[in-house]
Formats: structure tokens, sequence, C-alpha cells
């Protein structure tokens, strides 16, 4: 025997020209071309309604201010976890924190990835729609309007973790202060009195890296050191791109004394084109990453990094998520921005001594 559909509610917000009149769902289905069932589904989040179909209809149910009901009944046991890549120990400490939160609340965890997307593909909140969890949290990702709308529409709360673009004041967010971040890790190597001081930061489009940056110059600046370009490589945040900018930047005649690698796993990279390059760390080359991964205090030298609080701001999206989904207890605040702090290991020293 199928199960009758849940019962949809609506808040009274009628568009301009529209009547004030509640809309039935079977004007809804007359205005959209379809019948009542088909309008039921795209409110219930059914899979099988066409994607022009559902477009119409939900477009029809925003302007009437059709919206789920939040009962916590119609929801599903789930947290809807999504990484605009998932892969590494960074993407780990994520997941572990909002194993915490959910494992207390009974939940389970879905993860998917966006396969390097910034904003998830349509397919994927369709599926979200359908499954109706508790929660979404987004990780270096984030919504479209339509996403938005069709998730907002469901009762479906999200926040976005370390957004990579600006998310907007009415999107909950949960982020750590990279600005800060990247002026201390500069502060220290200026501290021990490196003056060529390079960088190698993450993609320009995303807002953490963007951040760190701007902390960078401003140690520089606020000194009376130049900002050389030529010692700013732009990287990824992967590995790879710590090694391959690495040895550009070690090769030069007038290379840096020491480089801000703007995540762990590039600082790993530049490690290793140190090795390869001959250079001995921190009496040829000071390094700082950013994360403090488990990794940065197990490597030989053990890693001065920035931490950056990922499981805790994994937990605080966790629980942020889930208090949005409660109709009597709202949250206090909906962008939060939790400290980073400096980590001091042996990678960094004073500089090498002039002629070396």
């Amino acid at each position: 025997m199928t199960p009758p559909e849940p019962v949809e509610t609506r808040t009274a917000t009628p568009t301009a020209g529209r009547s004030s009149q509640t809309a039935t769902l079977a004007e809804i289905a007359r205005e959209a071309g379809v019948s009542a069932p088909t309008v039921s589904k795209v409110l219930n989040g059914r899979a099988d309604v066409a994607p022009a179909t559902r477009s119409r209809v939900e477009d029809l149910l925003r302007a009437h201010g059709y919206r789920r009901r939040r009962a916590e009944a119609s929801r599903s046991p789930l947290i809807d976890l999504v990484f605009h890549e998932l892969e590494s120990a960074w993407a780990m400490e994520v997941i572990r924190g909002v194993e915490n939160v959910a494992r207390e609340h009974g939940l389970s965890v879905v993860l998917s990835e966006s396969a390097g997307r910034l904003t998830p593909g349509r397919t994927w909140a369709d599926q979200v729609a359908a499954r109706r969890p508790h929660g979404v949290i987004l990780v270096l990702s984030g919504l479209d309007e339509s996403q938005r709308a069709l998730l907002t529409s469901r009762s479906i709360p999200f926040v976005v973790m370390d957004p990579a673009g600006d998310p907007g004041v009415d999107v909950p967010s949960i982020g750590a202060t990279n600005w800060q971040g990247g002026l201390a890790a500069t502060r220290h190597l200026i501290d021990l009195g490196h003056t060529r001081i390079g960088a190698i930061t993450g993609p320009t489009r995303m807002m953490c890296s963007r951040a760190r940056v701007d902390g960078y110059r401003a140690a520089l600046e606020t000194a009376g050191l130049p900002v050389d370009p030529a010692l700013i490589a732009t990287g990824d945040f992967h590995h790879e791109a710590g090694y391959r900018h690495g040895l550009e930047l070690l090769r030069r005649p007038d290379r840096p004394t020491a480089v801000f690698a703007l995540n762990d796993l590039q600082a790993l990279g530049l490690y290793e084109a140190a090795r390869e390059l001959g250079l001995r760390i921190p009496e040829d080359l000071s390094v700082v990453g950013f994360d403090d991964l488990p990794i940065a205090r197990w490597i030989g030298p053990p890693l001065t990094t920035v931490r950056q609080p990922l499981m805790e701001m994994a937990e605080a999206a966790g629980k942020l998520v889930l208090d949005l989904g409660r109709e009597d207890q709202p949250p206090v605040a909906t962008r939060v921005e939790l400290a980073t702090s400096l980590v001091v290991r042996s990678s960094t020293g004073a500089p090498p001594v002039a002629g070396r």
C-alpha cells in the first residue's frame, strides 16, 4: 500500500498582482498545465518528474509561497555533506567533525562531491530534495539561486563551511580567521629575520586563499618590506603545486629564504622540492603551512603552521544546520568565524648567513 503524501503548508505571502486567497494545488496544477498529483510530487521532492516540468511547478510554488512543513517525521535521519573535492586528510578532519554531531543525534552522513565545481549540479539538488535530510553542509562550495530556492521550499536548512566566495548576508556560514592566520604566519618569519619571503597561494577564486594572501601582504607592508610579485606563486592547494612552484621559487638566483605555503599539502610539496635541490629545512629555508593537519607534526622536520580548527568548524556547521531546522530554537548567530593560531615547530628558523 502506498503511504499518503505528507501534508504541505504554505506561508501567506501572495505575490504582487495575485489574489490574496490561498491557491490550491489544483489551481497551481492548472496554471502549470500538469495534474495535481504532479504538483504534489514536486512538493515532496519525488524524482519521477521531468526537469522542465519540475522547474515550471517550482516557480509557481515559490510565487504562491508554498513551503514544505518542517515536521521532524517528514525528514530522513541524514545530513548531506558536500565537498567541491573529496580528498586528502583535510577532508577527513571535516568528515570527523560532522560525524561527531550526527552521531550525537542518531543521524547518518551522506557524502558527495561536485568534481571541483563550486556549485553542485541540478541533479544533486533534486536528489537532496527527494532524500529530505535534516540539513545540508557545503564545504568550499555554494548554491545557485535555483538550488537555494529548491532547498528552502522543502524547508531543508543548509550551511556553507569555509565558503569559496561571499555566500551572501542571508546564507549561514562557518569560517576561520584566514586573514589573521596569514598575518601571523608572515610576522613569525619576519620576526626571525627573514626579508625575502615567498608565498604559494591557493586558487584566486577562493575567499580563504585571498584572505590569507592579504594577511601575508599586510605583514610585509607593516614591517616596511616590499611585496615582490615574483615571489608569489598561484597554487591550487594540492601537493603537486607546492612541489612545482617550490622548484621555481627555489631555483631563482635571488631565492626566498622563507616560504609561506597557504596550506599544509603545498608545504609538503615544498619540502620535496627543497630536498631535491639539496636545501635543508630550516637551515637553508624556513617553511610555514596552514591547516595543522595531523601529518604536520610527524614529518621531518615537524611543520610550523597556522592551525585552522577544521574539526571544530565542521562540528559548528553540523550544530548550526540542525539548529536551523528547529522552529522552536532559532540559532543565535548564523555567520561564525573560528580563531586560527600559529603553531611553531621545527621548520622555521633564522635566515641563512649571507653568501651561502
